[in-house]
């Protein structure tokens, strides 16, 4: 599985002993009606990947998470990102969720791939923002320093 995320937060999470897993990616912590259902937001994504995974043969008791992004990727948008991230951790406590690892915040996007059987995660930063789309990727160029991949 594989998403781009700037001040969106994606939230990996499997359980080991099924060996199944599911990656969600939220737009908003919330609706400011708080009334949707649609998965751009934070609390309903959340439940359908929790939900999903439970219909795959997921126990509850044993979900483990990662949470990424929740950059500020713009000066005009605010705190977005660091209230999707603080709504991705606060979701998870309340859940009682552990979350083993991740990477919030920052002014870089990143491209998280995520092996959901095994739960492993590799984070790319992206620093230049042409490379934002998954519609059109550019031709990859070697990564020039250790610091720009990151397993989890």
């Amino acid at each position: 599985m594989l998403t781009i995320l700037g001040s969106c937060v994606a939230t990996c999470m499997w359980d080991p002993v099924a060996q199944v897993g599911g990656l969600n990616h939220f737009l908003l912590a919330q609706s400011e009606t708080d009334t949707s259902t649609s998965p751009r937001y934070g609390v309903h994504s959340m439940e359908l990947l929790i939900n999903g995974l439970l219909k795959l043969g997921a126990e509850r008791s044993r979900l483990k998470s990662k949470v990424f992004g929740g950059a500020r990727m713009f000066d005009g948008l605010g705190t977005i990102g660091e209230n999707n991230a603080a709504f991705a951790q606060a979701f998870l406590n309340a859940e009682n969720i552990p979350c083993l690892g991740g990477s919030l915040g920052g002014t870089n996007a990143r491209k998280v791939r995520f092996w959901p059987t095994t739960g492993k995660v590799q984070q790319m930063q992206l620093n230049d923002k042409d490379q934002l789309t998954l519609s059109r990727p550019k031709p990859t160029v070697p990564v020039q320093s250790s610091d720009d991949t990151i397993f989890f």
